[in-house]
């Protein structure tokens, strides 16, 4: 036998945890990655830095590494800013004349990450961006550190 009541009260709990997740998803747009104006973006979320001894912003629509580098960077440490966004997290590779200094991550949620960084030896050096998130967008710069 039925209990009307309590199947009522069950009828009105899933409807209203329905809505509920309806109208938290829907206050939570997605970043259409293909249409973003990565510039913009970057003005927005990554301070100004005069200083950059090497920066990239982009967008990474699959999972192959973007690689950028910078020659002639003196020892000394840096400050790595990163940030992205699209869901997920993005992953920085940094070399110094081809031997891996350290691995930095940034969550794709618009926020910034920093990474202290000290660079061994003067020479060239690469940030290699990658994501298994991909699609998204993502922005960073390395400056001496106290800049």
């Amino acid at each position: 036998m039925l209990n009307f009541s309590s199947t009522g009260r069950l009828a009105g709990l899933v409807a209203i945890t329905a809505a509920a997740l309806l109208g938290v998803s829907a206050c939570q747009a997605p970043v259409n990655i293909q249409d973003a104006d990565v510039p913009a973006w970057k003005e927005k979320v990554l301070p100004a830095a005069s200083t950059a001894v090497l920066e990239d912003s982009g967008k990474i629509l699959n999972r192959d590494p973007l690689v950028k580098e910078s020659a002639g960077v003196p020892v000394g440490n840096y400050t790595l800013t990163m940030a992205c966004d699209g869901g997920g997290k993005a992953y920085f590779a940094v070399s110094s004349g081809g031997k891996k200094i350290t691995d930095a991550a940034a969550a794709c949620n618009g926020s910034l990450d920093v990474v202290k960084i000290k660079v061994p030896g003067s020479g060239p050096i690469s940030i290699s961006t990658s994501s298994v998130d991909a699609p998204l967008i993502f922005a960073y710069h390395l400056v001496p550190a106290g800049n």
